[in-house]
Formats: structure tokens, sequence, C-alpha cells
């Protein structure tokens, strides 16, 4: 159910579940599966050793399995079109077992179309998923995951750190735990903050796939020893990482900083914080106000574009400044 080029499973609402419930049922036709099929032989792909891996599909299995566990019901204006008198929304699948058997029978016996597909290289599978889901609306992030080579691989890997499984507080259902990685890696890579739009992300994926791995490697390990120590720095599911946008600024921020200042960060951002938007009340309450903070007001605005390389290194000359401020400030900080 989970191949390295599947996007996140459990994206489908109960509502989108039921609505393909609904059309097995009245009999409706449903989009073809795809399957990578093991059954033919070994094959170096099949790394769980299991019959079949799903190309195309995940979503509508998931909805299928949850109507036969009891988890998804029909909707509140199911209609039953051979017989519209029975008033069936709302029954899940042990109560058309128990009450009606003959529909529940037509549900277990519809016959889902199902492609096998034979191959030997990752690369085409990659391709496959790409190509059958080009029309669909996926994410940036969930298309380069399915691209070929290392690169996804080391994201992937950066993606599952405990930092994005536990202190982040933005969600990742669609990808973007692995974009912020994928963000937080390319800085690393050409040792600088950069573009990140999707173009520039893509281009970082296409390039690296076809040159030796040790630059990217060695990145990789950087980025998971600087994400151990923001697990230190940050809480879990931190309010100061409500915004995938931060994450790259937050990062090389705290890669800029001496590990002996590090207990002060989270108090600085914090007090960096609760001044935006104390700066932001100024200004709705009187844009003339002479104490208006005007650098803040400027990292607003760079915020607003959080993929331009000039917005990375904006707000970062900004938080340096000001938590140099801060330190010489703080009566606990000795230089």
């Amino acid at each position: 159910m989970d191949p390295p080029y599947q996007r996140r499973g459990r994206i489908w609402s109960d509502a989108d579940k039921a609505y393909l419930i609904d059309s097995i049922i009245n009999g409706f036709d449903v989009p073809k599966i795809y399957m990578a099929d093991f059954t033919w032989g070994d094959s170096k792909l099949n790394l769980q050793k299991l019959p079949y891996a799903i190309i195309d599909g995940k979503q509508r299995f998931e909805a299928i399995f949850d109507f036969f566990d009891g988890k998804v019901v029909l909707n509140e204006d199911f209609v039953y079109l051979p017989n519209p008198e029975l008033k069936l929304a709302g029954l899940g699948y042990p109560d058309l077992q128990k009450n009606y058997p003959d529909i529940a029978d037509e549900f277990d016996t519809y016959n889902l179309l199902v492609m096998s597909v034979f191959a030997e290289a990752e690369e085409f599978i990659n391709e496959l998923f790409v190509r059958l889901n080009r029309s669909k609306p996926l994410t940036g992030a969930e298309i380069r995951n399915a691209m070929g080579g290392l690169t996804p691989s080391v994201i992937r890997q950066i993606a599952t750190h405990e930092f994005f499984r536990e202190y982040v507080k933005f969600q990742t259902l669609r990808g973007q735990d692995l974009n912020a990685a994928a963000k937080v890696l390319l800085f690393e890579y050409y040792g600088k903050p950069h573009d990140t739009k999707k173009r520039h992300l893509d281009e970082f994926v296409r390039e690296t796939k076809s040159k030796r791995g040790e630059r990217l490697e060695v990145a990789g390990r950087r980025v998971v020893d600087l994400l151990d120590e923001l697990t230190e720095i940050f809480l879990p599911c931190d309010g100061l990482l409500a915004s995938a946008g931060i994450i790259p600024v937050y990062y090389w921020f705290v890669r800029s900083v001496d590990e002996e200042n590090y207990q002060f960060i989270r108090e600085f951002l914090v007090s960096f914080e609760a001044a935006r938007r104390k700066n932001k009340e100024r200004i709705t309450e009187d844009p003339k106000n002479q104490l208006i903070d005007q650098e803040l007001t400027r990292f607003d605005g760079l915020n607003r574009s959080t993929n331009d390389e000039a917005s990375h290194t904006g707000r970062l000359k900004i938080l340096e400044d000001r938590f140099a401020t801060f330190l010489i400030g703080n009566t606990r900080y000795r230089r």
C-alpha cells in the first residue's frame, strides 16, 4: 500500500469515500486500478516480498476497506437507484449484511478493473504514476516524490525525522513535510539560501539525479543532524512551527547561531512573534502611528513571498540582527 512513489493515504474525506461506495452499489464504473505485479517472478523492485504494489488506486482501496470495516457509512443523500424507496442513507456495511443482504452482495461481487503492470525498472513505474495522476490535483511534493533518483529518497528520509512527525504544527497529508524537507536539503546542498519555488525544487531533483550521490548524502546527514538540534530548541506541536513556509528560514537561522546560544533561540522567537503581532495591531489602529516598527513590517512583507531567495535572506538578516540585540539585552547571556 505504501511504495515510495505513492502519495500519503487518508487524503479522501469520509464523504468522498462514501461517494465511491455509492458508485459501486449503484453499478457505475470505477476508474481502473493499476498494480505492479510481482507474481511472475523475483524482482529487485519487490523489497517487501509481496505479490502486488499499488501504482494508482490507493484512495479507492482505502475507501473500500473502510466500508468493509464499518468505518464509513453511506452519505445522507444516498439513493439506491434500483429501488429509491429504500432508506439506506447512513447505513454501513454491517447494516447492509444484516438487513439488506442482496445489496451487500452486490457490493461484495462488484468487479474492479485492475491492470497488472510488469516492470523491472523503478523509473518506469514512477513515470506511470506521474502520468496517471497528471490530471489529478497532486501537489508539487507528491509529483516530486515519484521522480527517480536518490534525491526523493533522501527527502523522504528527512521527512520521517521526529521534527516533522511531532514538532511541526502544519498539516502534512499532502506532502507539506516533504516540501519543507526538500527546501532545507536544497539549502544544505548549495550551502546557502536559495529560491524554493516548485520549478527550482524540481530542477534540483532532476539535476542531482545524474550526479554522484556523495554530496547529496553529506547534505542529507547535515540536515538530519541539525533537525536533531531543532527538536531540543522547539516544543512538540509548537505554535512557532504552524507555517511550513517559515521552516527553511528557522532552519538556516539556527544553523547560523553558536551552539552555546541555542538555549535563547525559542525565547527570542516567542518575543519576536509577539512584537510582530503588536506591530500589526498598531498598523490597523493607526497607519500613521510613529511607533510602527518598519523592520517588522518589512519582515511581514517578505513573509508573503516565502519561496523567493530574497525573502529567505531578508528574513534571515532581520532575525540574526534582532537576535544579536536580544542577546546583548539578556542578563543571562555572557559573551
